[in-house]
Formats: C-alpha cells, sequence, structure tokens
C-alpha cells in the first residue's frame, strides 16, 4: 500500500533525516474538552481479555499506553492506535507537530492534551505525566516512528509508572528492529539491538570489538552520513566475510534490503546511502577456528614481495584459507617479523609495510 501523500512528506528520502532526526516543537494544549471517541473493542476482536480487566467499549484505560506508530507507510497504522490517539486524555509525543500529522493522515480527531516529550524533557516530565495517570487520565506515549522505549523515548515513564504501580500496557505495531531483523534472510533466532553505533570512531571500534565473539545476530541503527565507515571498520574487526544487511527506508517509496559480506557492503556504501538505515550484522560462526594464522605468514609475505600492501595480502590469505579476521594473521606477520628480527634472520627487513600500523586492522 503507498504511504499517505501527507504522511510521507514528514519524513523525506533526505541523508539529513537519518534515525535520530528530532524536532521537537512546544508544548501543545487542544481545549479542555476530554471526550471518549467510539474506540475498536479490546476484547473478542483483538483476542482475549485479560483476567481483572474488563472490556469497556474503549482502546485507552486509565493508566500508561505505549503504542507503536508508522514507520513511514500510514497503512500500517493500527486500528487501536487510531482508536487512541482520539480516546487519550494526555498524549506524550516525541515531537508534537509529527503526531499531529499522523492523527490528521489517519482522519483522528485529537481531544486531549498534547505535550512533547523527547530525549530531553523526559525525566522533567515524569511527574506530570504519573500525576496525570494517577488521577484516572489515559495516557498514551507515542515517538515519531517506531515503538517507544527501543531507541526512543517512553523508559523513563514506563519505569516510574511501573514504581508507582500504575496500570501499563502497550499497543503493538511497527518496529524497525523486527522488519529488519526478518527481512535480513540472516540467522536471526537469537538476536541484540545495540541502538545507534556509538559516533566516535574509538568508541565505536571499541563497541565492534566487543561483538567480535557474539554469537547472536547484532541490530542497529545508523546515520547515512556514518555507515560507510561502520561498515569498513566492522568488516576490519568482524571479519570481511561477516554476513550481513543494510535495510534503508523500511516500509517508504524507495524501501531498499542490501545483503553481502561485510567488505561487500563496505564498498557500495562508499557511493553513499540515504534515508533511516538499520543494520543486521550475523552472529559468529558456532564452530570452532581451526586455522592458525602464524600456519599462513610466509604466504602473506609471498604476495607482500610480489608488491602486495600487507593489509591486502593479509585479507585475501585469510579469506582464502577461511580465517575469519585478517587482524589476526596480520598480527601474527609482525610478530614473525620482530622475532626473526631480532634473531638476525629477517628476509623482509627492506619492507617498510609495517608503518601501516592500527589504521590497517
Amino acid at each position: 500500500m503507498a504511504s499517505h501523500p501527507d504522511f510521507q512528506a514528514t519524513h523525506p528520502d533526505d541523508p539529513d533525516q537519518g534515525n535520530g532526526a528530532r524536532d521537537n516543537a512546544g508544548d501543545e494544549a487542544v481545549g479542555d474538552q476530554r471526550g471518549e471517541a467510539d474506540g475498536a473493542v479490546d476484547g473478542a476482536a483483538d483476542g482475549a481479555v485479560d483476567e481483572g480487566r474488563a472490556p469497556t467499549g474503549r482502546t485507552l484505560e486509565p493508566g500508561i499506553t505505549l503504542a507503536a506508530t508508522p514507520l513511514g507507510n500510514i497503512g500500517d497504522a493500527t486500528d487501536r492506535l487510531r482508536a487512541a490517539l482520539g480516546e487519550a486524555d494526555v498524549i506524550a509525543a516525541e515531537d508534537t507537530r509529527r503526531t499531529r500529522q499522523l492523527a490528521a493522515a489517519l482522519d483522528v480527531e485529537i481531544r486531549g492534551k498534547v505535550l512533547s516529550n523527547f530525549d530531553h524533557n523526559e525525566e522533567s516530565r515524569i511527574g506530570q505525566l504519573i500525576d496525570a495517570a494517577r488521577s484516572g487520565s489515559r495516557v498514551l506515549v507515542v515517538t515519531d516512528a517506531g515503538m517507544p522505549v527501543v531507541s526512543d523515548p517512553g523508559l523513563a515513564i514506563v519505569a516510574a509508572a511501573h514504581d508507582a504501580e500504575l496500570p501499563v500496557t502497550c499497543l503493538p505495531g511497527p518496529s524497525a528492529v523486527t522488519t529488519a531483523l526478518a527481512l535480513s534472510g540472516l540467522k536471526v533466532g537469537k538476536f541484540c539491538f545495540d541502538g545507534f553505533a556509538p559516533r566516535k570512531p574509538g568508541a565505536r571500534r571499541d563497541w565492534l570489538r566487543s561483538l567480535e565473539g557474539e554469537k547472536r545476530a547484532c541490530c542497529f541503527f545508523e546515520s547515512p552520513h556514518r555507515i560507510a565507515a561502520t561498515l569498513a571498520e566492522a568488516a576490519d574487526i568482524l571479519g570481511s566475510e561477516r554476513r550481513a544487511a543494510v535495510c534503508r527506508e523500511l516500509t517508504k517509496l524507495h524501501e531498499e534490503t542490501r545483503r553481502g559480506t561485510l567488505s561487500e557492503l563496505a564498498e557500495w556504501a562508499e557511493e553513499g546511502v540515504r534515508g533511516e538505515i538499520t543494520v543486521v550484522i550475523e552472529g559468529a560462526d558456532d564452530g570452532p577456528t581451526t586455522v592458525n594464522p602464524e600456519d599462513h605468514v610466509d604466504e602473506v609475505e609471498f604476495r607482500v614481495a610480489g608488491g602486495e600492501r600487507l593489509k591486502d595480502a593479509c585479507r585475501v590469505v585469510a579469506g582464502t584459507v577461511g580465517l575469519a579476521k585478517h587482524r589476526d594473521l596480520y598480527e601474527a606477520v609482525i610478530a614473525a617479523r620482530k622475532e626473526r628480527a631480532a634473531e638476525g634472520d629477517d628476509p623482509w627487513a627492506d619492507d617498510d609495510d609495517e608503518s601501516d600500523g592500527e589504521q590497517d586492522r
């Protein structure tokens, strides 16, 4: 189904948009009226009603309700989300303008108060939202796209509501994480989600090193401006042959999923990637590593003697012999050179490629 044109316009295929783009509006109040819209019954049509919660004919009950919003295609909005937007006494929205645009696209009249609730003011909102829920108001928490709390605002209010022993429930719906996992075609029976990859190169490399032995698939968000660097570093650290998938603009007009090895995807990303990006990297191989890097040092040195750069020779040989990380082979070569030099027997002493250093790993 094509995206609603008004709603799609709030999610342009723009490299500056990114998953993390937040244009937060100020608080907006909509009248004093708190009406009750005729919503979808959270009963037989949606499955069995939990014991102790009687059907009332409303989607929302007093307390805190999280609701997933479309990633970009208005057709993904659930009937329960439509009803909730109209019934809520208070809507805590990541961006009040986007929430109003969504409601307009769904032809829903918002009758409650709309408050901004984003990363930089979420803590200060807790008291106001908890007080509202405690007084019997129906508080709806939404973000710009996808499920609140999952790399988005919402955690603080949910934790506070549990501490206050207030009802907390959720209206499931679209999620970039599960959508990307399903589309990846990789082994994702077990997975971890790491939010956004670290921005700074040093922190990003440390994070990638923490994933070297991770058996689960790893899913994360990344900016269009950093995706090429992140994939190249992942190929260096996790292994150039590790399989991965890059999913961009999920559910939108220009949706695309690219699959391949990390080295292949890094090369592709060098040409530029636009839109909102979710990456899935397959977990480490369960089988034990039987390839000994020291056994293949001479193969690398032979290629270097023929004119190849050390790091390129390590990548080729590692891929040929099935060594997951060419960095291990690189370090074995450097260690062997130092050992030969100490013994006064270094046939490669004239080679100056060791200056590549850390960046070649």
